[in-house]
């Protein structure tokens, strides 16, 4: 979850003095010319801090080395937020690693503006052909493809199977008028419905997004970026409904203050069996054990409703992953070690030792956990794919998507006045 939780922020909102030198700049994008030793070295910036996935990482980049003799992999792994940052100076620079992670969206975007990414279309075609669409998909601009997915996922609702059977609600709703009396029946049995970080404004940003795609469409979404136009009545109708939610005070106490993360807060909450559901990523059942005790089989998922009169479809996702880029004009080992870092083989391993959904359906086999079987059927299954907004957006659009629908949550905003707010942005990030 670290990884994702995160990755929500575009690191082109960050400052471009980042404390790294110029000989750090130049150094970025020189690997083609070799070095002393005859071997041409790839350098590889990934985020990969944790344990397992970090040694598997570290070894899969000896391996290839092993098998292409000329071929160094220089591996730099940053936390998020130092990763951020310091894209953010190379991408100022135009000199970016040969191969480096991405979230894809906005920022992605703006780097192939820029003529800093490789267009890998052609070349990735044939080991990409069984990948799961939803995976590619944040990565795709005018039909190329410009990064490899390692990772997928999606948000949906996590669920108490106990507290829902206590409450009376045979089966999770699949339209928002049932999902409203879900919650009503929630309170009515002395249960509070929804964990909510309100603090961290992200999580609330969740509702008002799958709410958008629902109402809007999904075609919507994306001409609202095209045309920095988000007054839209679909999204004035995303705000109301998420504020007839509101109205219903299904949070739990105190949920304006409280973190993800933390002992006291959301994903505690859940873990601790003290809330009935959330609305949050895969990553969501490791959380809830790590910050709480876990409700082991009581837990389920369901994807967010279907909003009668809406334009979206139920199978619609929201999420996102990480992936590969590499940068324009990068050795062809760069490729090369992407197809190797993609083979059937290690990918299992990553999905069995890591937790990874997989990306592609050759390696569904791998996965045995049943809430993560849940995610990826909804996935497999998923007819459109919309990625995080605060990274498919502009940076700037999305962190004002975050605070508006956090002022909506808290009741200082209407429906109405977050579109405003959202629309300034996006128009002042067009001019």
């Amino acid at each position: 979850m670290g990884n994702t939780s995160l990755s929500r922020r575009g690191f082109m909102a960050a400052s471009a003095a980042t404390g790294l030198g110029a000989a750090a700049l130049s150094a970025c994008g020189s690997s083609d010319s070799g070095n002393s030793s005859g071997k041409t070295t790839i350098e590889w910036w990934n985020i990969t801090t944790t344990q397992p996935a970090k040694k598997l990482w570290a070894q899969r980049a000896k391996e290839f080395e092993a098998a292409h003799p000329d071929v160094k992999i220089k591996v730099v792994t940053l936390e998020n937020e130092a990763y951020k940052s310091k894209m953010t100076a190379l991408t100022t620079s135009g000199k970016l690693p040969d191969i480096f992670h991405t979230w894809g969206g906005g920022v992605l975007q703006q780097q192939i503006d820029a003529g800093l990414v490789e267009d890998l279309t052609d070349k990735v075609a044939p080991w990409t052909k069984q990948y799961v669409p939803a995976a590619l998909a944040a990565y795709r601009f005018d039909d190329k493809t410009y990064a490899v997915p390692f990772d997928i996922g999606m948000v949906g609702f996590w669920y108490n199977k106990a507290l829902f059977a206590k409450a009376e609600i045979a089966s999770p709703p699949t339209t928002w008028s049932a999902y409203l009396d879900a919650v009503k029946a929630l309170k009515s049995a002395g249960i509070t419905p929804i964990a909510l970080a309100g603090k961290e404004k992200w999580p609330g940003m969740y509702y008002w997004a799958y709410l958008a795609m629902r109402v809007a469409g999904l075609d919507a979404m994306q001409k609202a970026a095209t045309d920095a136009d988000f007054t839209g009545e679909g999204f004035v109708k995303a705000g109301e409904h998420l504020k007839d939610l509101v109205a219903l005070e299904p949070f739990q106490k105190g949920f304006l203050g409280a973190a993800y993360s933390t002992p006291n807060g959301e994903a505690a909450a859940m873990g601790n069996g003290k809330a009935a559901m959330e609305l949050m990523g895969q990553w969501a059942p490791v959380v809830e054990g790590d910050a709480g005790k876990g409700i082991g089989k009581d837990l389920g998922f369901f994807s967010f409703p279907a909003v009668e009169g809406g334009q979206g479809a139920l199978t619609e996702v929201f999420g996102g992953g990480g992936g590969h880029a590499v940068r324009k004009g990068a050795p062809d080992a760069a490729v090369e070690f992407l197809k190797f870092f993609a083979e059937k083989e290690f990918a299992a391993k990553l999905v069995k030792d890591t937790g990874l959904i997989p990306v592609s359906k050759d390696v569904r086999s791998a996965l045995t956990d049943a809430n993560l079987t849940a995610v990826s059927d909804a996935l497999n299954s998923a007819t459109g794919f919309q990625l995080y907004l605060d990274q498919a957006y502009a940076p700037a659009v999305g962190q004002e998507i975050n605070d508006s629908v956090a002022a909506l949550i808290a009741g200082s905003k209407s429906p109405q006045q977050v579109t405003r707010s959202v629309t300034q942005v996006a128009k002042s990030e067009k001019s």
